[in-house]
């Protein structure tokens, strides 16, 4: 990716003979090209459900020149032995402009990059850019950034309405997706999950209690009601799932 690149940019600029495109294991500067800033999907974790995913990213590069070719790729594991890569739709450049910011466009497919949930968690972005000059500098580690699994929440409240005082039983459950299958699957068990509720005319919400889910992802709490409201699960993710939360449900406490 490196070399090819590199030697497609400067073709039919200027001769190659003042670059030796570097190997593909250490960051590499030649002159007063730099890549200045790098930032992944606006510098929020990409979450990956079950579709097709685009992330684009945002290559800040200047040179006293102006730029002829700027591009990134995405991969996990490391530089050198990079298990997945994502190539960018399209590269960045020529353009005369001494700083220039380059947004790359990348897709990700479930099934395929990233294959399974083993790829969740820390990737890293890499990146070069060339000069018209042939000064260039390449990045093995531009920046890094968290690909999560989409998680879902639902919630489920019994008996409605409910007598004051009586017991009120909230059930529901979290689910991650799959990559490997395209489908979502039931949390593991033990994740937590907070209850929360939000009274009748408040736009607040408070935690009731915390839940760890069940096979499957399961959850279930009873309590006491008093008070008409709106019930929820909140998940608050993990470094390889993002969080979720639930729809509302209404109860209203009679008597």
């Amino acid at each position: 990716m490196r070399i090819s690149s590199a030697v497609a940019a400067a073709c039919g600029v200027i001769a190659l003979s003042a670059l030796t495109v570097p190997a593909a294991h250490a960051d590499e500067k030649f002159g007063d090209t730099d890549i200045t800033g790098v930032v992944v999907n606006g510098g929020n974790p990409v979450v990956v459900g079950t579709g097709m995913r685009t992330v684009t990213v945002a290559v800040t590069a200047t040179d006293p020149s102006g730029l002829q070719q700027i591009d990134a790729t995405l991969y996990h594991g490391t530089f050198a032995a990079q298990d997945t890569a994502v190539a960018s739709a399209k590269v960045c450049g020529p353009t005369a402009d001494t700083t220039t910011t380059c947004t790359l466009t990348f897709t990700l497919a479930p099934g395929t990059a990233p294959a399974n949930d083993s790829l969740a968690g820390g990737w890293s972005v890499s990146a070069y850019a060339i000069a018209p000059d042939s000064d260039a500098v390449f990045l093995d580690t531009a920046a890094t950034f968290n690909v999560l699994r989409d998680s879902q929440a639902s919630v489920a409240t019994s008996p409605k309405p409910v007598k004051r005082g009586r017991v009120l039983t909230v059930t529901g459950g979290v689910t991650n997706a799959d990559w490997a299958t395209g489908a979502f699957a039931g949390a593991t068990a033990g994740q937590s999950v907070a209850l929360q509720f939000r009274p009748a005319g408040s736009s607040t919400y408070c935690t009731v209690k915390t839940v760890l889910t069940g096979a499957g992802g399961a959850l279930s709490t009873s309590f006491r009601a008093y008070t008409d409201g709106y019930y929820r699960w909140s998940y608050a993710g993990s470094a390889t799932t993002a969080a979720a939360n639930s729809a509302d449900s209404f109860v209203n406490v009679v008597g």
